[in-house]
């Protein structure tokens, strides 16, 4: 086998089936990422959504036990959208991040690694590999970092010289030895306005990530959303861009490669109130396609109701009162009657009132009266 020859086939290969880049690393032991993991561990820096142990995360032989190399692939994905319906007094709407705009980005990635995988079985009958997107053991921005895909800014993403830091990642891990390429150099250098712009702190410092502490990592909890960062969410409903925008190397960097990546704006800027009584059919409809719906509608509806507190919806409270009263589950309920008391009409606090009168639930309740202590707010307004 001339390995060579093949890993230009393949280059050539992945270009014909829509992978933007793609670069070859060694399956060799991911060291400096194993003592970063331990570290992130022992600070509970970790979000929880990890799959595997440090080691299965680092070593990739644990995966494939005749790991040789690692193929990684990148696809671009758009940063703006063409003709955003705009957020309105009588229709606010809300956001989801970029990366949860088009097609589930796991289906778009799986079938080029399906189809690569393909390929490479058709020249090398007995070839083995194992492919993973996202939520596989593997960290893809190591791999991605290693095979030259792009350089690991401070911001924790993977950034590419062509399309930035808007790219999905997956790999295939394989046990042909192929030439490793060579890593792209970082080129933050002093910039630091990922760090300086995240809304939480989440960026400890360059390269370090507190996810407890990260929007996107908050906004997809299903428990109630901690006090202090319901004011810092905004009108998002999945995911936080803000490190990314920021970015100077993703300035002006806007592809539209990849129809399935393409967003449906009514979907990635939904209004907010029609999203406090959508079904589960409904929801599946609408949301089942983008990755952004994988933790189910809890999660996105707690965030709708913090979104139309945050914009002191009045518009919404009759919607609201309606959830507050209704709804089976706790979280939902308490944070309905936080957010009534955050949009702070006389409507709302009664409402609020009333319910707490019957509420048995003792964290929903406590939830209820933050919200008439909103009341101090209001009247200083």
């Amino acid at each position: 086998m001339n390995r060579e020859k093949l890993k230009q086939e393949i280059i050539d290969y992945s270009k014909k089936i829509g992978i933007d880049k793609i670069g070859f690393a060694s399956a060799d032991v991911f060291s400096e990422l194993k003592e970063r993991l331990k570290r992130q561990q022992n600070l509970a820096y970790y979000s929880g959504f990890e799959k595997g142990s440090v080691e299965e995360r680092t070593e990739p032989e644990r995966l494939l036990p005749e790991a040789q190399s690692i193929i990684s692939i990148a696809i671009a994905y758009p940063s703006r959208m063409e003709n955003p319906p705009k957020s309105t007094k009588e229709e606010r709407r809300g956001i989801f991040c970029r990366a949860s705009w088009g097609t589930d980005y796991h289906v778009i990635l799986r079938d080029r690694l399906e189809k690569l995988s393909a390929f490479i079985k058709e020249k090398v009958p007995e070839v083995k590999d194992k492919l993973m997107v996202d939520t596989g053991e593997l960290s893809d921005r190591a791999v991605a970092e290693r095979a030259g895909i792009g350089f690991s800014g401070k911001n924790t993403s993977i950034i590419t010289p062509e399309f930035g830091s808007y790219v999905y990642l997956g790999e295939l891990v394989t046990n042909i030895p192929f030439i490793p390429d060579e890593p792209v150099d970082d080129s933050c250098g002093e910039c630091t306005k990922c760090l300086d712009a995240c809304p939480t702190g989440a960026l400890i410092q360059g390269g370090q990530l507190n996810a407890q502490r990260c929007i996107a990592f908050l906004t997809q909890t299903k428990d109630y959303l901690p006090d202090e960062f319901r004011t810092k969410i905004g009108n998002r409903v999945y995911g936080c861009d803000t490190c990314q925008v920021v970015c100077p190397k993703n300035k002006k960097i806007d592809f539209h490669i990849h129809p399935e990546t393409e967003p449906d704006p009514e979907i990635a800027k939904p209004k907010l109130q029609p999203m406090l009584r959508i079904s589960n059919r409904e929801f599946k409809e609408t949301f089942g396609h983008i990755s952004g719906s994988w933790r189910g509608k809890k999660p996105l509806q707690r965030n709708a109701l913090i979104g139309l507190a945050h914009y002191k919806d009045v518009s919404a409270v009759t919607e609201i009162i309606q959830v507050m009263q209704h709804d089976p589950r706790p979280v939902i309920r308490g944070t309905a009657a936080w957010s009534l008391g955050k949009i702070g009409t006389a409507e709302a606090f009664a409402a609020i009132e009333h319910a707490l009168a019957i509420e048995k639930d003792e964290q929903v309740r406590y939830e209820m009266q933050k919200g008439l202590d909103f009341r101090h707010e209001v009247s200083a307004r």
